[in-house]
């Protein structure tokens, strides 16, 4: 039709227009005036900047969605960004969620209890006060920890304070701009073996709703039918960290690994993790530390690291400089709010600074856990021999034996490794969320750097903790003339060589991913890497050991492995691809190394060409 044109254009003059009604309302309710002025210059700018008029439709083209990882997304006003409307309608959320918990607990009703912590990014502290004062409001007893510290520390707070409920505000190791809310439910919330652990199913959907019935009532930004105390909670003292500091520090095993002749090379990627990491190895006895001085300080806009994680290229360059110069032995580095850990260290055959896959750290830690508690038989001739021993077989017998873990994305190698030492062994789908709920747990891990060493102190990813262990692990090589790296070939020689590697595809529409995924179910690949494709799982079904998930795995008969899913928090589609060679001898690994690189190359061309790309 002729005006088909003209038409179009005024229904976008409209819909402009509705759009800045909203967001001058929004401006009008915001509870921060930084914000409110930069909405209304967004707004005076929109109708002559395509660029403004497309950031000011964003920022209204709906509600962060409250998930199992809570709320994660840039800083700014509107309901699509992070910012103090939508901190407190979430926060007024989870005390509804909680209360009602409360309400129909099967043993009665009781008061619930809540701990919250921040980080040090920007407006991190804004969010964890303003949350202390609407839970304490609306009836929950609240803690707020005193300063800006690590996730492991809040987490460890769940379980030490018996809390219902703990909130961390921080977006981990995302970019300056962002920031985020992650909710952990504890004491009497959920079952014993879930206490400290981040929500999943049911309870992220209706802290959702509740989030959305407390929207409905207000417009635009307006949040005034949310009460906020202006007191009544508790800011915690020392105590906590304190004790948090302790429960790791005695995880170290002084008796049986005594040396501490270790020099380390330590950063916090300008975030919390600085004073309490080097607090922990300095009581475990590590005292040659070299923290990497322009990354020390917390720095909410990560100078130095725009991408502040340790999994970045680029992001240890620093650090690993310094170890160059001061002749360390290792390097220890924690994302911003220290729940990872990186690891680097000198290859001693070519003399680089090699950073560790997170599956290889994964072997090292599964291996130094497994071999401190010995094998399976050595714990049966232990508890049977000797009258003291003989007194405690009962209380041993029934105690259950410890269970070793990790993602479904992770390394097969772990298993291989429960295995010889007589443990059980348990895959999870990707997160922390389900490898902590792992009845049992003794150590889980996925390859996305996070480590759990000791669920009973943080039932969840503890980078501080992982990086005592490694120290530990490292000293006692080096008392012996070894490195990590031979614990890696020994683990080859043992288990073979399993080598793993990830390709990402970025999209611009999410629609892709999906017609990608789609394509590899109803045409998938017959080979990889010149092997043939012998079982094909598509996981959206479950399976007996896993619920079900949006993920496809491809098993050949030489044992490569090729697992597709799309990312949970960014446009990506993520392939995990796994190769295994067998080797007999220490001088057949440089050319199984080889065999393995290249036999990754084939398989991510054929994945690749499986895609369409």
């Amino acid at each position: 039709m002729k005006h088909s044109s003209s038409s179009s254009a005024a229904n976008t003059a409209l819909e402009s227009a509705a759009l800045s009604e909203v967001a001058l309302q929004w401006a009008g309710t915001d509870p921060e005036p930084a914000m409110a002025a930069q909405l209304r210059e967004l707004v005076g700018q929109s109708p002559t900047d395509a660029t403004a008029a497309a950031d000011l439709a964003d920022r209204f083209s709906g509600g962060l969605q409250f998930g199992t990882a809570g709320l994660r997304a840039a800083m700014g006003p509107g309901p699509n960004r992070m910012n103090r409307t939508v901190v407190r309608r979430a926060a007024a959320g989870v005390a509804a969620h909680l209360l009602d918990l409360a309400a129909r607990h099967d043993a009665g009703p009781y008061s619930p209890r809540a701990v919250i912590g921040f980080d040090a990014r920007h407006h991190s502290s804004v969010f964890a006060q303003e949350t202390a004062a609407i839970f304490t409001a609306a009836g929950v007893e609240t803690f707020l920890l005193p300063t800006a510290l690590p996730t492991p520390v809040l987490a460890f707070a769940v379980r030490q304070l018996d809390c219902e409920a703990g909130i961390m505000v921080t977006a981990s190791h995302n970019p300056a701009q962002d920031n985020g809310y992650k909710v952990y439910l504890g004491g009497r919330a959920v079952a014993p073996e879930a206490r400290g652990v981040q929500i999943v199913a049911p309870h992220d959907a209706r802290i959702a709703r509740h989030i959305a019935a407390v929207s409905q009532t207000e417009q635009a930004g307006d949040t005034s039918n949310i009460p906020l105390a202006a007191d009544g909670w508790t800011v915690l003292g020392p105590e906590l960290l304190d004790s948090y500091k302790a429960s790791v520090t005695a995880l170290a095993d002084k008796a049986r690994f005594p040396s501490r002749k270790l020099r380390i090379v330590h950063t916090s990627m300008h975030g919390v993790g600085h004073e309490t990491a080097l607090a922990v190895l300095g009581d475990a006895g590590f005292k040659d530390i070299h923290a990497v001085p322009e990354q020390a300080r917390p720095d909410p806009d990560f100078p130095t690291v725009p991408f502040p994680n340790p999994e970045e290229p680029g992001a240890m360059d620093l650090a690993f400089a310094l170890a160059q110069e001061v002749g360390a032995d290792v390097v220890l580095a924690n994302d911003p709010d220290a729940d990872r850990a990186a690891i680097g260290a000198p290859d001693p055959v070519t003399g680089q600074w090699h950073k560790f896959h997170g599956d290889e750290v994964g072997a090292l830690l599964g291996a130094h856990l497994a071999s401190r508690g010995g094998s399976v038989q050595a714990r049966k001739e232990e508890r049977l021999g000797g009258m003291r021993a003989r007194k405690k077989r009962s209380k041993a017998a029934t105690a259950p034996e410890p269970v070793f873990a990790n993602s479904i994305v992770s390394s097969r190698l772990l298993e291989r490794i429960a295995t010889s030492y007589g443990y059980p062994h348990v895959q999870t789908l990707t997160g922390f969320k389900w490898i902590s709920r792992v009845p049992g747990l003794t150590f889980g891990y996925e390859e996305a750097l996070g480590y759990c060493v000791a669920p009973d102190v943080v039932r969840d990813k503890d980078g501080m903790s992982a990086g005592l262990l490694v120290a530990e692990m490292a000293a006692a090589l080096k008392a012996k003339g070894m490195t990590l790296f031979d614990v890696l070939d020994d683990l080859a020689l043992r288990h073979g060589l399993h080598v793993s590697g990830q390709l990402s595809i970025r999209v611009e529409d999410v629609g892709e991913i999906t017609a990608m995924m789609a394509r590899l179910r109803t045409e998938p690949p017959t080979s990889l890497g010149g092997s043939p494709v012998n079982r094909f799982t598509d996981l959206s079904t479950g399976t007996p050991e896993l619920p079900a998930t949006n993920g496809l795995l491809y098993l050949t008969e030489n044992s490569t492995r090729v697992i597709v899913r799309p990312s949970g928090t960014e446009p990506k589609l993520k392939c995990y691809l796994e190769v295994i060679v067998d080797v007999s001898s220490l001088d057949q690994l440089p050319a199984a190394r080889q065999e393995a690189a290249l036999a990754l190359a084939a398989v991510e061309r054929d994945i690749k060409a499986a895609l369409g790309q």
